[in-house]
């Protein structure tokens, strides 16, 4: 995972599948970026994610959590077609920003 840091806010560009397998990995990579209380905005840039599961959307969710908490954001980006449905089927997209 790969991520540039702006101010409160951090991009992360993830790469790989988000399934029950990575999630855990994931999931602290994540927490350890935001873990700054300084950090109120999380953009998850899902270019290079071909897969994502029902764990992806726990990842995503606790992060949002964490953020909201600090009157943050989550916002995902570059959803291929299929992660973008799972996201959408999943209702994400009616609390987490979609750019």
């Amino acid at each position: 995972m790969e991520f540039v840091r702006r101010r409160d806010t951090v991009e992360a560009r993830l790469e790989g599948e988000l399934d029950h397998c990575s999630a855990q990995h994931i999931r602290r990579e994540l927490d350890a970026l935001i873990e700054d209380g300084s950090v109120r905005h999380l953009i998850l840039d899902m270019g290079r994610m071909p897969f994502m599961d029902s764990s992806g959307i726990g990842v995503i969710l606790g992060r949002y959590r964490t953020l909201a908490g600090r009157g943050g954001t989550v916002s995902v980006r570059n959803m291929n077609a299929q992660v973008e449905r799972i996201f959408m089927l999943s209702g994400m997209n009616q609390i987490i920003g979609v750019k």
